[in-house]
């Protein structure tokens, strides 16, 4: 990537020429041209071109280990791994890593400077204060627990928002789940998502992406080498049954320490583990769910939902919805309206259900989100919400239809 980290690379044949360079997204794009316009397909000649067939490979490659760095800082930051300074500076000479790593929050271990990484060793605040970082401190990808502890995070959402970052995965609006006061009561062991019925394939396939081990008869378990705990899922009959007669049912979530069978006490669990664990159930129940009915979405979920419409609504300026519970209230021109924040559900006052159909296509960039993540249910309830808001310029009929003019 030496050469990358210079600028990008062409190969030209015939007229045509062959672009190999970093988006600012960190991706590997290679885009084709000729006579100065743009081509979808490679010209012959270029085609055979030695160079354009080795620089093609290695766009493949490229591509993959974007994934595969996007996923490794994730896990940093769900592990807590530390970062010595000096080698956050030579990560910074990667191309993709560097891209990757300006769009994210760090905190120092030895302090509570806090702020998005910059090179020549220093933190970036939200406010745009500078703070520098000593030649052998040490630095942890900011877990949403960190910022919340600062009582700034929604300052952190907002200047995130309004430079337009798009994070590598969710880190300033990722969903942090918390201990409930029944999870409390019961000590060791929680029945958040008790009663849960989901498809265990699917289910075995979304833990297996996230670290976790899925066994036929005792659940699916994760272990936190670092922390020496594992965390266990265990469910009626087990994961994938050999008759798959019927499909599991999800029970209790609970910790042990590594090599001990013992449930831990919730409160000795590190609150980063227990959000992370969550987060994954919360997932399993939400995609691989079975019964026809889609449950609704975690609280958490919601909130997140609503910090990034209370931003989105301030920079276009519109204000006319409020927030109640897990509904955003709209008073449209025409009518006004209710939009469910989990399932993105809309219900007009008078007049009832109004279907509104997403195209998930549309809103690929053209609905700003601040997280590279694949989330079409979020981007749904953000572009329903601003379509209403704005519905005297509405101009689909079938949507037109159903609204009962009341204004």
């Amino acid at each position: 990537l030496g050469d990358l980290a210079d600028g990008p690379i062409r190969v030209s044949a015939d007229g045509a020429t062959a672009t190999l360079s970093i988006s600012a997204l960190g991706e590997a794009v290679l885009e084709l041209e000729k006579a100065g316009k743009p081509i979808k397909t490679a010209p012959t000649a270029l085609k055979k071109h030695a160079q354009f067939v080795a620089l093609k490979e290695r766009h493949r490659d490229l591509v993959k280990q974007a994934s595969r760095v996007r996923a490794s800082l994730e896990q940093a930051m769900v592990r807590g791994d530390a970062f010595g300074a000096a080698e956050l500076q030579t990560l910074f000479t990667h191309p993709i890593l560097r891209v990757m790593l300006e769009q994210l929050v760090f905190t120092s271990t030895d302090s509570k400077d806090m702020g998005y990484l910059l090179k020549g060793g220093k933190l970036l605040s939200h406010d745009g204060t500078r703070s520098a970082i000593g030649k052998k401190s040490k630095l942890r990808i900011a877990h949403p627990l960190d910022v919340l502890g600062t009582g700034e995070w929604h300052l952190w959402q907002q200047a995130c928002y309004r430079n337009e970052r798009i994070q590598p995965f969710k880190q300033i609006f990722r969903e942090v789940y918390v201990p409930t006061r029944d999870e409390q009561t019961a000590n060791d062991h929680s029945r958040r998502y008790a009663g849960h019925q989901v498809n265990p394939r699917q289910a075995a396939a979304l833990l297996g992406a996230r670290g976790w081990v899925v066994r036929m008869e005792e659940g699916a378990s994760r272990t936190f080498h670092d922390e020496g705990l594992v965390a266990w899922v265990n469910t009626n009959t087990g994961f994938l049954t050999p008759a798959e007669v019927e499909p599991p049912v999800i029970e209790t979530v609970h910790f042990t320490k590594r090599g001990e069978w013992l449930p831990l006490p919730l409160a000795q669990v590190p609150p980063r583990l227990f959000s992370e664990v969550m987060r994954d159930m919360d997932l399993v129940v939400s995609v691989a769910h079975v019964g026809g009915v889609d449950p609704e979405a975690s609280a958490s979920t919601i909130e997140m939902r609503a910090a990034m419409l209370r931003e989105s609504c301030g920079l276009l300026k519109l204000s006319n919805i409020e927030f109640k519970g897990s509904h955003a209230l709209i008073a449209g021109t025409l009518n006004r309206y209710s939009v469910h924040l989990g399932s993105a559900i809309v219900h007009q006052q008078p007049g009832g259900f109004v279907c509104i159909v997403p195209v998930h296509a549309q809103h690929r960039g053209r609905l700003f989100l601040p997280f590279m993540d694949n989330d079409p249910r979020t981007a749904e309830v953000l572009s329903k919400v601003l379509l209403l808001a704005r519905d005297a310029e509405i101009k689909d009929p079938s949507i037109l239809e159903q609204i009962v003019r009341v204004r």
